[in-house]
């Protein structure tokens, strides 16, 4: 076994790192940036290296920073976790040229792998079924809208070099292709540095099923079973399951078999997944699954195969990378039970999933029925430099119902502020009848966006336990002590009024009264901060105030047609100039924040009168980026 390992990421990959290594007595050793000085990966690490300002391309991407913490800390072997620099072929060479081992495949599996179109090529000359598409060398436009054209829409643009979902689009129409080509290759080269794309044939009802595959220096190679991860939103994956909901027998045996002969294509070490798109449309059917990619290295969705697997993947890899050959054979490997993967993004699904940023003030996840994978903790701080995912719940049960229920049951008890999370609105995707169904596809959320995030404010019980926190916080407030006082906001209370009293409360720029219950309570799922009163129900979490007196509670901004930036990040796009004519919802400006492109919109029909910023520039949440007026 390997002495020594220094992991080349962060968060929560770095810590579940950290805890196999300590288990197998093998010496962790941490990187941190400056903006992760305080992370917990660094305090539970054996040792720990700075190695640069926040911003990843000066920390984290640096492949000569993370080869000198290695040098310095004497260790034995590079993890490259998921992200960053695992799939890195020149990394992983720069790696072993240093006398180190390298904890994951060949540079050559991952050269071979990490471009769609060649390793497309690859896997059809070994066998394995591919999807129809063009994966030509000509990367003009005009080449490229004939391929589409002749393919027949909707077609998918890919990213060569992609991942992540990152320089994905979908194109409906072929008028549409221009447009989303554009995109789609600034995406990838502010991604990956490569802005060449491939076109595939999209799949209308697609399933993304993978594959854990495994394999050794001795020419040993299993899988462990598949996953499914269709659900997804933007191309980012959501929540993961294992095994696949309606895979019977037959075609689980066909698509691992072809998972295996992928990695024995390009012989493969170490951990991977082989990715394919199914045709749902008449049921998993082994003749309608076609290889997508493979991610030459650990997946974040790996703990639903750990979990019903009942093996450790973490340890598996430093065995390989050690020389040992696998731990099991493919007969002796079993699935037990069914597992589920939530992942808890540092977004607001109200805004459109924009992410949230700021200090973990309060942060409460439930850790009894579920394992629970995270990189912060209370305290700490969400940052613009990296991925938003702050965390992964994940559930097992011995149906899918059962870790369905048990998943949501935990998404509902998560507690974060001031920082939004999208807790509740993976809740609602784990209890929609559909998806207890299993009737789940990649267009899922897309198709069900008005139910799984619902206008609706804080329930009637939610205002009235706010309602309650106000008057023993008036009661405090006040010389007189009195529940009563005017500080608690009530309306027209008298001595034996048949109504409840009323308190007026101001939630998310609205008022609502809620009636005043004088029975004895507990306010539990109750923060106060910065005179706030913070309801937390079912994930979600509202903010309470009393009214400003005087105000009509109506919300401020959103119809004086300023257009501010959500969050800090890098102006790519204007597409308008002052004094232009534009319609509700026309695009106005794109803003490349946390890895991922986010356009911004007219709010309504007008003139746009200011133009503040243009392409190129960095700006702050909360700077106005445009003006509109009114037409007429």
């Amino acid at each position: 076994m390997l002495a020594s390992v220094l992991i080349a990421n962060r968060g929560e990959i770095a810590r579940r790192i950290i805890r196999t290594a300590r288990r197998l007595g093998v010496r962790a050793i941490a990187v941190y940036s400056e903006a992760d000085a305080g992370a917990p990966h660094v305090r539970e690490a054996d040792e720990a290296v700075l190695i640069g300002p926040p911003a990843a391309r000066d920390s984290y991407l640096v492949p000569g920073k993370i080869l000198d913490a290695a040098r310095r800390t004497g260790a034995a072997a590079v993890h490259p976790g998921y992200g960053f620099l695992s799939e890195n072929a020149d990394f992983a060479e720069a790696v072993i040229a240093a006398g180190l081992t390298w904890v994951g495949p060949p540079p050559s599996a991952i050269r071979a792998m990490g471009l769609k179109d060649a390793a497309k090529k690859l896997m059809a000359e070994a066998g394995v079924p591919v999807t129809p598409g063009y994966l030509g060398e000509d990367q003009s436009e005009d080449r490229l809208q004939r391929e589409a054209d002749a393919i027949g829409y909707p077609v998918l643009i890919k990213a060569v070099a992609g991942g992540g979902g990152k320089g994905m689009r979908k194109v409906d129409q072929a008028g549409d292709f221009a447009a989303a080509l554009a995109s789609c290759r600034r995406e990838a080269a502010a991604s990956f540095g490569d802005d060449r794309v491939l076109i595939e044939k999209y799949v209308t009802r697609p399933r993304h099923i993978e594959v854990q595959v495994f394999a050794d220096r001795h020419g040993g190679a299993v899988h462990l079973f598949e996953r499914d991860c269709s659900l997804q939103r933007r191309h980012q994956k959501v929540i993961e399951e294992a095994p696949a909901p309606g895979m019977d027998a037959a075609t689980r045996e066909a698509v691992c078999a072809a998972a295996v002969k992928a990695a024995q294509a390009v012989a493969y070490e170490g951990a991977g997944t082989v990715e394919f798109i199914a045709d749902a449309s008449e049921g998993l059917r082994a003749d309608r699954i076609w290889f997508m990619e493979m991610n030459t290295r650990l997946q974040v969705e790996h703990p639903v195969t750990e979990m019903v697997t009942g093996q450790d993947l973490v340890e598996w890899q430093l065995r390989v990378a050690s020389g040992e050959p696998l731990p099991l054979a493919q007969d002796q490997i079993r699935l037990d039970g069914w597992a589920m993967e939530a992942r808890l993004y540092a977004e607001n699904p109200v805004t459109g999933f924009l992410p949230s940023t700021g200090p973990l003030s309060h942060f409460h996840l439930p850790e009894d029925a579920v394992r629970v994978d995270t990189g912060v903790e209370e305290g700490g701080e969400v940052t613009p430099f990296y991925d938003p995912m702050i965390a992964k719940l994940i559930a097992h049960g011995p149906t899918r119902t059962a870790a369905a229920r048990s998943l949501a049951d935990a998404c509902r008890q998560v507690e974060v502020w001031p920082v939004k999370t999208n807790a509740a609105f993976l809740a609602r995707c784990l209890d929609h009848g559909d998806f207890l169904a299993g009737a789940v596809d990649t267009g899922f959320i897309e198709q069900r966006l008005e139910v799984l995030v619902p206008a609706g404010g804080p329930s009637a019980a939610a205002a009235q336990l706010a309602a309650l926190v106000s008057v023993e916080l008036a009661e405090d407030e006040a010389d007189d002590a009195s529940p009563w006082s005017p500080l608690a906001g009530l309306a027209g209370f008298r001595v034996n009024r048949a109504a409840d009293p009323q308190v007026r409360l101001q939630c998310g720029g609205e008022v609502l009264t809620a009636p005043l219950a004088v029975a004895d309570y507990e306010p539990e799922g109750v923060l106060v901060a910065d005179g706030d009163i913070v309801v937390f129900e079912d994930g979600e979490a509202f903010a309470f105030s009393r009214p400003v007196a005087g105000g009509d509670g109506a919300a401020a901004g959103g119809g004086d047609g300023a257009v501010l930036s959500p969050m800090p990040g890098r102006i790519v796009t204007v597409s308008v100039a002052e004094g232009d004519a534009v319609e509700a919802g026309q695009p106005l400006v794109t803003l490349e924040a946390m890895k991922m492109e986010h356009g911004l919109v007219a709010p309504f029909a007008g003139v746009v009168a200011e133009l503040r910023v243009a392409a190129g520039e960095q700006v702050s949440e909360g700077v106005l980026l445009a003006r509109l007026e009114k037409a007429g």
